[in-house]
């Protein structure tokens, strides 16, 4: 498990940065000593600006079977988002069309299913409210292209730094506040359940969500 941290690339793409995969890869090459190439299998995504809890596959056989458990939607992931404003509902389910559009990077969410659009369903709580924005906790039910940030987008709420979908202004790092909490699945050779936590970045105003700095580790 890694805590992947906002404006990193999980795999390697046009801008020719260096992705976390190499990266740990290049980790795990030093700490183990390893001969040859490394190993990763990379079992799912978080976009770019986006930080939190990455799962990656170190053989063949668990990257198969991890693949498995996330196609079933047999995982569970759970988003903290801050929210600009404070008048958030205080719980909500969210279903929405999606509809990607590749050449802008972005996707739109319709009440009715238009052509080419894939349902995609969520549901969430505020959490805590601040001064000025709200945090809340989403249960992430399919795994649509930037589907969180387009769905909150549609019902009003724009995501911290998220120009993209509606944001007043970005944040001074490029990043969003949009962060994966947590992620459980299956352990893919001892079957047994696993969830791992992610605390957010320390910066506001994620510390005034949260008084938790501990390393990501399992429940």
């Amino acid at each position: 498990m890694v805590n992947k941290a906002a404006g990193l690339l999980v795999q390697g793409d046009k801008t020719g940065d260096i992705p976390l995969v190499d990266l740990a890869k290049a980790y795990l090459k030093k700490k183990y000593n390893k001969p040859g190439e490394v190993f990763l299998g990379v079992v799912h995504r978080l976009d770019r600006p986006t930080s939190g809890v990455l799962v990656f596959a170190r053989t063949s056989k668990a990257l198969s079977r991890l693949n498995e458990q996330f196609k079933a939607r047999s995982t569970k992931k759970v988003y903290w988002a801050v929210v600009e404003g404070t008048k958030a509902p205080q719980q909500g389910e969210l279903e929405h069309w999606m509809l990607r559009k590749p050449k802008l990077n972005k996707s739109f969410a319709h009440k009715n299913e238009v052509p080419n659009s894939k349902l995609a369903r969520l549901s969430f709580q505020c959490i805590k409210t601040l001064q000025r924005y709200s945090l809340l906790e989403i249960d992430l039910h399919s795994g649509r292209h930037h589907q969180i940030r387009a769905q909150l987008n549609a019902i009003g709420l724009c995501i911290k730094g998220d120009l993209k979908y509606g944001a007043a202004r970005s944040n001074p790092d490029g990043s969003i506040h949009l962060h994966a909490r947590s992620i459980t699945f299956e352990h893919p050779v001892k079957k047994e359940k696993m969830t791992f936590v992610a605390p957010p970045p320390t910066l506001a105003p994620w510390l005034a969500c949260v008084d938790d700095t501990a390393s990501l580790s399992p429940e």
